[in-house]
């Protein structure tokens, strides 16, 4: 449990402090889907090893306390991330899937439903993903310098 206050990030890193995978992802290349594990599991290196030679990411999704400022998608009150998902995402479940971190969750403190609705589909690391999950995924501070930056001056 995170202390009152403290949400957590349902889009986390395996390696941030208290990460625990919370999803697994499955069903075909084209359409996957994140299933909810009933109680999440702390992430160990035998956790990360049972994906191998794939990363954690692409095959499970883990929860953290949210890094607020320390992370790009934040603005000093809320979760870009989770409000750029809600506006751009079309919902994938209609009722809401259940959840061991929803309580906890900024997402669901934030937006919602309408985050939880479009929850499932999310996977951390996708390889060739749509590029509409790629305009969500992406800060405004890096899509901006993107549009601006001259050819060739790399950028993000």
């Amino acid at each position: 449990m995170t202390s009152a206050g403290a949400p957590l990030c349902p889009s986390a890193q395996p390696e941030m402090d208290g990460a625990r995978a919370f999803g697994v992802v499955s069903g075909a290349p084209e359409a996957r889907r994140v299933t909810w594990i009933e109680k999440p599991i702390p992430v160990t290196a035998e956790l990360l090893a049972m994906s191998a030679p794939v990363p954690a990411t692409r095959v499970m999704r883990f929860a953290a306390r949210c890094q607020e400022s320390a992370c790009s998608h934040f603005d000093g009150h809320d979760c870009r991330l989770a409000s750029r998902i809600v506006a751009m995402l079309d919902p994938v479940v209609a009722a809401l899937p259940p959840c061991a971190i929803r309580a906890e969750c900024r997402w669901w403190r934030q937006e919602g439903r309408e985050a939880c609705s479009r929850c499932p589909q999310i996977i951390t690391e996708t390889v060739n993903p749509p590029e509409i999950y790629e305009r969500a995924a992406t800060p405004e501070a890096r899509a901006a310098l993107k549009a601006v930056a001259p050819a060739g001056a790399g950028g993000a």
